[in-house]
């Protein structure tokens, strides 16, 4: 935005303390004035003992004095209001520093202003913050960049290397570079999909409404119901009716993430998954638990980054595009909701999506 170009606030600053003092002054001056006008008389009077000056008389001694005291206080009030503003903005302009260096894209400087609190250093702690939060954000979404340009070239090489086997050797039999070319391009599909879901609950654009959180886990034990059965896991699903606030589409996209990832991270043989849901006081959860390994708490730390896959092991069938708990910890974030994910003793994690209640009101 384009500005005509004013005063620093520094010299507004100075003016305004002189304007101050010399209205003070002549307030003073004033009352000092009228205080010596009651009691002078008029004229000038001789008496035996001596001389009284008139009012005159008094103007006439009175005005320079003042007029010089005036003209020193507003030089001094000019001076000292410079001085006073300068040490004032100080902070502003280690604020205004550290602006300009995040808009030329250093977002690691902190102005890390010292002192004790007051409005610049609430001002300054927040803009630390601010910068922490952005640089976070910044470095994820680089991350998050180079890991998606990862996922989407692998299935790109693999279909443009088998179409360079079919096309060196037009006599080779196509069913199974067909079916392989299927897999692949499904592969890519479902990492795209899940971009865009990404990119659809970071970006909060989606109707609210109410949804039962406990219809929502049935429909996805049902939905998933084959892959476990394939798997050898047993769901189990419980709860009351849990009213939530929220897409309904998105909270069934976090709930199969969940369940799925449930049942891919699993024992071999004689696993189980379960999905329950629950009203508190001002707040509803959907959990999902299950067995398997034993996971480190390194790694659980890790598992809703993009990308971040918790063994080998789902590498196969169904072993997903690294995205299921990174959808759910953004879809949790846009309705205001938080993920906690802990690993169990006895082998496995519980999964803790909380989200606020709806208020009694709104529930039909």
């Amino acid at each position: 935005m384009s500005r005509a170009p004013g005063m620093s606030v520094r010299l507004k600053l100075a003016l305004s303390y002189a304007g101050f003092l010399m209205v003070a002054s002549f307030l003073l001056l004033a009352a000092v004035w009228l205080f010596l006008l009651r009691y002078v008389p008029a004229e000038a009077i001789n008496t035996i003992s001596g001389f009284v000056p008139g009012r005159d008389d008094l103007v006439r001694a009175f005005g320079p004095v003042v007029a010089w005291v005036l003209l020193f206080l507003l030089a001094f009030g000019l001076l000292g209001g410079w001085f006073l503003a300068g040490r004032m903005l100080v902070p502003l302009a280690r604020i205004t520093d550290a602006t300009r260096r995040a808009a030329n894209g250093s977002l690691s400087y902190r102005i890390e202003l010292e002192g004790r609190n007051d409005e610049f250093r609430e001002l300054a702690d927040s803009f630390d913050v601010m910068l922490a939060r952005l640089e976070a954000h910044v470095d994820e979404q680089r991350r998050f960049a180079a890991n998606a340009s990862h996922e989407l070239r692998t299935p790109l090489a693999i279909t443009q290397t088998l179409l360079e086997v079919a096309r060196n050797d037009p006599d080779r039999d196509n069913g199974a570079l067909i079916e392989r070319l299927a897999v692949v391009n499904a592969r890519a599909i479902e990492l795209t999909e899940a971009l865009l879901v990404l990119s659809r609950a970071d970006q909060r654009s989606f109707a609210r409404e109410t949804v039962d959180l406990s219809l929502l886990a049935e429909e996805a034990a049902e939905t998933l119901l084959p892959l476990a059965e394939r798997r050898g896991v047993v769901i189990e699903t419980s709860g009351e009716v849990t009213p939530a606030l929220g897409s309904p589409a998105l909270l069934l996209q976090l709930t199969t993430n969940l369940l799925h990832n449930a049942i891919v991270h699993n024992l071999p043989e004689h696993g189980t998954a379960q999905v329950s849901t629950a009203v508190h006081d001002g707040f509803v959860t959907l959990e999902v638990e299950n067995t398997g390994e034993h996971l480190p708490p390194h790694l659980v730390a890790t598992l809703t980054e993009p990308f971040q896959r918790g063994t080998e092991r789902i590498r196969g069938d169904h072993g997903g595009v690294g995205l299921g708990l990174a959808i759910v910890k953004s879809i949790a974030q846009a309705h205001d909701g938080t993920l906690t994910i802990v690993g169990r003793p006895e082998g496995g994690m519980r999964v803790t999506v909380r989200l606020p209640a709806v208020p009694t009101d709104s529930v039909r």
